[in-house]
């Protein structure tokens, strides 16, 4: 970040990458090492370094980075990390939703034999709290690869994951059912951080907001 912001910052590798810097860049930071050397995850002289989205709030609540971008999609699955969320960058848009298989209903078939529905995700808490808040008692199953193979092959009745355009989804002949929650890119801060830094990030917040909404 800039000398007078002194903050070390997480940045997400993968989809939110590109449009992370880019915003870095409108606030002057340099990121051309960034952008030119996909092996290194550590830039001292900018302060930033570099990760899987989904140890950002592991980094930030360690204080190993003062702030990082996330997606909400990760916030929402790691709730217990004490971090505070700033500020909504509106980019990587996606939305989480409950799929199944085209032209049957499963889902319906298994509530009404069994009394539960089960559910493959790479988001076992937000999966297992959509269905306790909608009454239906659902056995989570977490996978940690393609999701979209757990109802074809009668591992699960149905998945929960993220889709931005469906087009995984037609592919697998698969179809939506129900929207959880949209998600986008968030800014969040170590909570010590925020507080002997306020001023800082005051600052970086409201810069960060003027750039996302030129």
């Amino acid at each position: 970040m800039t000398a007078g912001e002194n903050l070390t910052i997480a940045v997400p590798r993968g989809a939110l990458m590109g449009e992370t810097l880019d915003l870095l860049e409108r606030l002057d930071v340099d990121v051309a090492e960034v952008r030119s050397n996909e092996r290194k995850l550590l830039f001292a002289e900018s302060r930033i370094v570099t990760m899987r989205p989904s140890d950002v709030p592991t980094y930030v609540e360690r204080g190993a980075a003062d702030i990082g971008i996330t997606g909400k999609d990760v916030l929402l699955e790691q709730s217990e990390r004490e971090v505070y969320e700033l500020l909504d960058l509106g980019y990587g848009r996606c939305r989480m939703i409950v799929a199944a298989r085209e032209g049957d209903d499963a889902m319906g078939e298994s509530l009404r034999r069994l009394g539960t529905v089960r559910v493959a995700t790479k988001y076992p808490r937000v999966a297992a709290a959509h269905f306790g808040a909608t009454g239906r008692q659902a056995e989570i199953v977490e996978v940690k690869g393609s999701v979209e193979l757990a109802p074809l092959t009668g591992l699960a009745d149905a998945i929960v994951d993220l889709t931005a355009t469906g087009r995984t989804l037609d592919e697998n002949r698969l179809e939506e059912r129900e929207e959880i929650v949209v998600c986008t890119a968030r800014l969040i801060a170590n909570p010590v951080v925020h507080k002997l830094k306020a001023a800082a990030l005051d600052s970086l917040v409201e810069r960060m907001r003027e750039a996302t909404c030129a």
